[in-house]
């Protein structure tokens, strides 16, 4: 009987992330396809692959980048709607824009003197407008989360890590099962 839990578990530890990760493609696909009104699965995955693909190439174009900065301007502007904009854009371009923020891993010493450290990634160098000159801040991506919070923390409480912030940030979401 040992042997068949032993068996079951084994068994249970391989399938579980084939079976979720094929179930979150296949509800990826279908809603987007519901979303399209398409029949055949993963066309609409497909058709916004492209769709997004040629608006990538729009925006890159001379005459759309007026119409893309007219846009950004519009939302930048509204009250309500710039505070939701402006973050997720920050975010996304944080991630994969040209001016990539989560570059600079670090581990920061939580209490100084101690060997309590926590891993994040620098995002400001200067706290000066605000008044903390020798204070940098350090977001800190929570595990098995798309959340984190920003710190504040002395400079000298900062250490960089030399590793490729992609895999410090597999790291950190994974609860360090992965990355490293």
């Amino acid at each position: 009987m040992k042997k068949l839990t032993a068996y079951f578990f084994r068994g249970l530890l391989f399938l579980t992330p084939i079976v979720v990760t094929i179930y979150v493609l296949y509800f990826i696909f279908s809603e987007i396809d519901k979303i399209f009104g398409f029949n055949i699965p993963g066309l609409g995955f497909m058709f916004t692959l492209v769709l997004v693909t040629f608006i990538g190439f729009l925006v890159s174009t001379f005459l759309a980048r007026g119409v893309a900065n007219v846009i950004d301007n519009l939302f930048t502007r509204m009250p309500v709607v710039k505070m939701i904009y402006s973050s997720i854009k920050d975010l996304v371009n944080a991630f994969v824009g040209e001016k990539k923020r989560f570059d600079r891993p670090v581990l920061v010493a939580i209490f100084p003197g101690s060997s309590f450290q926590i891993m994040g990634f620098i995002t400001r160098d200067s706290l000066e407008s605000i008044g903390m000159g020798e204070s940098i801040a350090v977001y800190i991506p929570q595990s098995y989360n798309f959340a984190g919070n920003v710190v504040v923390v002395p400079k000298d409480q900062v250490t960089p890590v030399a590793i490729e912030s992609g895999r410090v940030m597999a790291f950190i979401v994974s609860g360090g099962v992965s990355g490293l």
